[in-house]
């Protein structure tokens, strides 16, 4: 197999990851190799936001406040945007178009979220893509500062790997399963 299949076929999640982070500066060229993904128009329909730090914390108290009234323990999830030193929030940046519609958009931001945690693995660093509906959440929407024309996809949790993890092994798929031909 070429490289790239190798690389592609090694990725993992983890839902484990030791403190250590990419720099920004080690962001950078990833982001915009991410940024290479097949977009109808060149729209750019996307942008990536950096959580560190205290962000961390306030992402964690907007799931508090989405959850306050289903009765969820709010300490478990105040804490769950601190299961790593950095989060990059994926977003998708609707633009009117009458070629492309809001789907193919919202398509080409998950490519980059894709693309980019497949760089991010090569790396050297674990990653695990974290979605689910406080993604919708009007408190969430609030403390990442999106625009109405915005919709979060999710986040990457990104770490370092701990030693010896063998977290994330994934059986090889029968490519014959999922391949079909018409004629």
């Amino acid at each position: 197999m070429s490289r790239i299949v190798d690389a592609v076929a090694a990725r993992r999640s983890y839902s484990r990851v030791t403190e250590a982070a990419p720099t920004h500066e080690e962001l950078l060229p990833l982001v915009a190799a991410a940024g290479r993904v097949a977009d109808h128009s060149a729209l750019h329909p996307w942008r990536v936001i950096e959580l560190r730090g205290d962000a961390r914390r306030r992402l964690g108290d907007a799931f508090v406040k989405d959850a306050h009234a289903s009765g969820h323990d709010a300490e478990k999830l105040a804490s769950k945007p601190l299961r790593s030193s950095l989060l990059l929030a994926v977003v998708s940046v609707r633009t009117k178009s009458d070629k492309v519609p809001g789907w193919e958009q919202d398509a080409v931001a998950s490519g980059v979220a894709h693309i980019l945690s497949l760089l991010l693995h090569e790396a050297g660093w674990g990653v695990i893509w974290r979605t689910g509906h406080h993604t919708r959440a009007k408190s969430v929407h609030k403390m990442h500062g999106l625009k109405k024309n915005e919709r979060l996809l999710g986040w990457l949790y990104v770490g370092g790997i701990p030693e010896g993890s063998r977290e994330g092994h994934r059986k090889t798929l029968d490519g014959e399963r999922y391949l079909t031909t018409l004629e």
